[in-house]
């Protein structure tokens, strides 16, 4: 299993739920991607944690991958960032994200665990 735990939530996160996009990154951000992002650190991770079929978790609420990136596992495991979209994919799924259904934008307050099963 991977987890970890929301410890910032960007200024600017609120304004992708009618997108439903949330973008997960690292302590290590950038300055200049902190206030778009979700700012988490990992309690534990496992080898592979982003596949097809796999579930994640915002504290209860429960998603589905639908589809993942090339990148997306790499990046996750390297810098903690990954994109998450919940909608379907139109065309090529980008390198650095994951697509999750069911398709509504979680709930995410500081302290949240996420974690990937």
């Amino acid at each position: 299993m991977t987890q970890s735990t929301v410890q910032e939530i960007g200024v600017l996160v609120p304004t992708f739920q009618e997108d439903k996009i949330v973008i997960l990154f690292g302590p290590s951000a950038p300055a200049e991607l902190r206030e778009i992002s979700v700012i988490h650190e990992f309690n534990e991770l496992c080898e592979e944690p982003l596949r097809v079929g796999g579930t994640f978790y915002f504290d209860n609420e429960a998603f589905t991958i639908t589809a993942v990136g090339s990148l997306a596992n790499k990046n996750f495991k390297e810098l903690g960032h990954i994109s998450i979209y919940f909608q379907e994919p139109e065309g090529e799924v980008l390198p650095g994200s994951i697509f999750a259904s069911p398709f509504r934008f979680p709930t995410i307050k500081e302290g949240t665990v996420i974690s990937f099963k």
